[in-house]
């Protein structure tokens, strides 16, 4: 079986690339997923982090940083938006 590795970035940038297509297909369904997603993703985040702090895991580091990756590239791809049409949303 292949087993394909991306790296941290390559993760980043095609995360950032799904979701600026989500954005540019449709802004409403867009700003609700990106508040909800990044919502779940940073309280879990959150809690990873908190449980890491009171008792080490074997969770490995790239892990963190996924989840963190995972929060940034919706607010990029809404923040690349946003300044492409100027804050104007279909739905407004």
């Amino acid at each position: 079986m292949i087993q394909i590795r991306l790296s941290v970035l390559e993760i980043f940038l095609l995360e950032t690339g799904l979701w600026l297509g989500l954005w540019l297909l449709g802004d409403f369904v867009a700003s609700i997923l990106t508040l909800a997603i990044g919502a779940i993703v940073l309280a879990i985040l959150i809690i990873a982090l908190l449980a890491e702090w009171v008792e080490p895991t074997k969770v490995p580091r790239r892990y963190f940083y996924i989840m963190g990756v995972s929060l940034a590239a919706p607010l990029l791809a809404a923040a690349i938006y946003i300044s492409i049409f100027g804050g104007n949303f279909s739905f407004l």
